[in-house]
């Protein structure tokens, strides 16, 4: 079977027939690439450095880049000379119509695109369902009908015209299923560098993206020839970091932290001998279209003039001093003055490069007089600066990636000291604008269309291994168990981006895992691996707490009332000598809750803690208990029935100040009073219902026996019940007046008292706040 990039160029060649040009470079002139910057939101920063004779400055740009050129170019002329201008080619019109004609439709098709994908995993489309696998095969068949017509005397034969269709076969697992090609109504490539080729292969065929470039003109004044430095920002992959990390003997100690950047050159062109920068973080940059002329839709006021007419008026005659009016030669010398910057156009220089009707030695010629001049821009360029710079050390022998010597038998593969010396960081960081630049020491080649490695980190930083349990386990099957991680502190000056991150211990691999952003200063714990001896449970438990007095303010009492939620950790695990500890990715029960006491060695991470359990040498288990609560508020009045034991406890409160202490004490008394009346009131009128009551049942047993002559004595006896019990209504009824009107009078006392009292309680001290926040009281 033909390798898939082989069978890439057949579809495209079969498709248009142009997918034979290679791709352009970003830019084309005789400016030789000196600094490529390159950030993690996929742009670079370029500079091309040299010299120019003539007034006139001809660069080819990728057609995809040019918006990204616009937006950021400046040029500096080092000669003391000026750019007058940049220009270029507008007609977008021209690109789409020459796009558009190279399509050349009527060649292959969809069956041959895909029997030419053979192996190649696919996700076909239909009206109602979707299949996916790896093409086997695509048969051609001939008036077959798609389904067999049956009715009740059985199979009735359909005669169509001539049809062709397609069968394709796809392969998933150990099934083999056969769709029809007319029924599929869309096709997905699940090999992304597949469809990335076959979108090359397009764009070469309509004259796209990085196969078409357009020239670019700056105009330049002053000296003949210009010492020049040309800068512009365009679209370029971001680099990726990989890190290695090699333990330490024992748990804890000094670790070995390596850094690699893996950086992509797809721009077109080589980068010989540049100085390369990476920048940490993540500079806000977009696309916008600065090539493609934009028309704003105006109003039409051609009538508007038209229905103006000027009014005849007097002239009047002033006495004063006339103004010196300027001569007619005076108000034209400031015109044209300065604009002597056209030049000459037979002085300008222009470099064209793949000319197909060009003959091959005359091609080669001339391309080899191109290199000669950019090399020798590139030299004069690197004298320049070579004063300003630093010499840099001359490579280590052992500088490059990892050494592939095996080391003596009695010593292991790989350890930390080894490592170490096979690699040569020579990189320094400064902060941009709040990121992070990270300068190469050394200049870097990176051919194009290929991919380097380059060393940023080579140091010992602080580390431990330890055990790390989240909630919810280490995965499917380990949903009790913890993960084995590395904890370190980044004490370097660089910002580790996100990446891998490959663990060695012991001379050999133990695990790999993936952080986020670690910036210098700062601690990263990585998991790489599952420990499947160690245990972690959980039991949680929720309640509220007792309540206190925050503010008294004309009677009204500002309350706060703490929720409280208990979290107990259990570790069972193996015993060690020396003991260890896990730690807890412990999340917070809500946005407003907090610790109530911080267990000695916990941290703090986004919407969670970080609590350490230690279990002790030659133990087993080991537990901690956390208790987050946070406080609500609720308001209550004087005469509420918790009011007077809130305001006693207020009063018993360390720190309050003695004259509100002072004004209290008559107001509790009062409060107490008026509920001591309240509960007699309350009783009286049970009592005065109950009386009522009654003596309505005696009318009602009068009244049944009131023509009955043999009911004389039982009459006599309800009668006098029936006075007992009116003479019991009046007194209690005189009592509860009494009462009513001693109520009165103390409420308008403590309302009194209560008009401009305005109390804070102080913050209770800390065995206080224990006691607040304590085991929940019934009230």
């Amino acid at each position: 079977m033909l390798p898939r990039s082989a069978l890439v160029l057949l579809v495209a060649a079969g498709l248009f027939g142009c997918a034979h040009r290679t791709p352009l470079a970003t830019t084309d002139g005789e400016l030789a690439l000196d600094r490529v910057v390159l950030y993690r939101s996929g742009i670079g920063y370029f500079e091309r450095r040299g010299e120019v004779d003539g007034d006139v400055l001809r660069i080819k740009v990728r057609k995809d880049q040019v918006n990204d050129l616009l937006k950021s170019l400046t040029v500096v002329d080092k000669s003391s000379g000026q750019t007058l201008s940049v220009s270029m080619p507008l007609d977008p019109q021209s690109w789409a119509n020459a796009a558009i004609g190279l399509l050349k439709p009527g060649r292959g098709r969809l069956a041959q695109v895909l029997d030419s994908l053979r192996g190649t995993e696919v996700i076909l489309g239909m009206k109602r369902r979707r299949a996916r696998g790896r093409i086997v095969m695509v048969e051609r068949v001939v008036n077959e009908a798609p389904e067999p017509v049956t009715t009740s005397g059985g199979v009735v034969p359909i005669e169509l015209d001539e049809t062709v269709d397609y069968k394709v076969t796809l392969l998933r697992g150990s099934e083999l299923e056969v769709v029809r090609l007319s029924r599929v109504r869309s096709v997905t490539l699940r090999d992304g560098d597949l469809a990335l080729q076959l979108h090359r292969s397009l764009d070469a065929s309509a004259g796209e993206g990085m196969f078409e470039q357009i020239e670019v003109e700056l105009r330049l004044a002053g000296a003949k020839t210009h010492d020049l430095m040309v800068s512009y920002v365009v679209a370029a992959p971001v680099w990726k970091p990989t890190y290695r990390v090699v333990l330490p003997d024992d748990s804890k100690g000094k670790a070995l932290l390596q850094a690699w950047a893996v950086v992509d050159n797809t721009s077109g062109e080589g980068w010989d001998e540049v100085t390369m920068s990476l920048t940490s973080g993540a500079p806000i940059a977009f696309r916008y279209d600065l090539h493609t002329p934009r028309n704003i839709e105006r109003s039409d006021l051609s009538a508007a003039g038209t229905r103006k007419r000027a009014a005849v008026a007097l002239g009047e005659t002033s006495y004063g001093a006339e103004e010196e009016e300027m001569s007619e030669g005076e108000a034209l010398a400031g015109y044209g003055s300065g604009g002597g910057g056209g030049g000459g156009g037979d002085e300008a220089m222009a470099y064209d490069f793949e000319d197909d009707a060009m003959d091959g030695d005359l091609m080669a010629e001339e391309r080899t007089r191109d290199l000669k001049k950019k090399r020798k821009s590139a030299e004069k360029a690197a004298a320049r600066t070579s004063a300003s710079r630093s010499p840099m050390p001359p490579p280590s022998p052992s500088s490059g990636s990892f050494t592939t010597e095996m080391q003596k038998e009695q010593g292991p593969s790989l350890d930390a000291d080894s490592l170490q010396r096979s690699m040569q960081a020579d990189a320094k960081a400064r902060s941009v604008s709040g990121l992070t630049q990270i300068d190469l020491g050394e200049r870097v080649t990176v051919p194009e269309g290929s991919s380097t490695m380059v060393a940023l980190i080579n140091e010992s930083v602080e580390a431990e291994q330890t055990y790390l349990f989240r909630p919810g386990g280490a995965g499917i099957g380990y949903e009790v168990n913890p993960y084995r991680v590395i904890r370190f502190k980044n004490n370097t000056p660089f910002v580790l981006e996100p990446g891998p991150i490959s663990i060695f211990a012991a001379g050999s691999f133990v695990g790999e895992g993936l952080s986020e952003a670690v910036s210098a200063g700062s601690s990263a714990t990585i998991p790489f691996a599952v420990e499947p001896t160690i245990m972690v449970s959980r039991r949680q438990e929720y309640s509220g707490a007792e309540m206190r007095i925050v503010k008294i303010v004309r009677g009204v009492l500002e309350c706060e009332n703490f929720q409280r939620t208990s979290t107990t950790w259990s570790v069972k695990g193996k015993a060690e000598k020396a003991g260890y500890k896990v730690l807890i990715r412990h999340p917070k029960y809500g946005s407003d809750y907090e610790l109530e006491e911080r267990p000695k060695g916990t941290e703090d991470l986004a919407g969670a803690y970080l609590i350490p359990v230690e279990i002790a040498a030659g133990k087993t288990e080991g537990e901690i208990t956390v208790v987050e609560q946070t406080p609500s508020r609720l308001t209550l009045t004087i005469w509420d029935g918790r009011a007077p034991e809130l305001i006693g406890e207020l009063m018993a409160t360390p720190g309050l100040d003695p004259k509100a202490r002072e004004a209290l004490a008559p107001i509790v008394d009062l409060r107490q009073q008026i509920g001591r009346i309240d509960t007699e009131l309350q009783g009286l009128k049970a009592q005065q219902r109950e009386l009522d009551q009654r003596a309505n049942e005696t009318r009602q047993n009068l009244e049944s026996i009131k023509k009955d002559p043999r009911a004389g004595d039982l009459r006599a006896r309800l009668s006098k019940r029936l006075d007992e019990f009116s003479k019991e209504g009046d007194r209690i009824g005189r009592r509860l007046v009494e009462l009513q009107s001693q109520r009165l009078e103390k409420k308008i006392e403590l309302e009194d008292r209560l008009q401009n009292l305005d109390l804070r309680a102080p913050a209770p001290a800390p065995k206080d706040a224990a006691k607040a926040k304590g085991a929940p009281e019934k009230r």
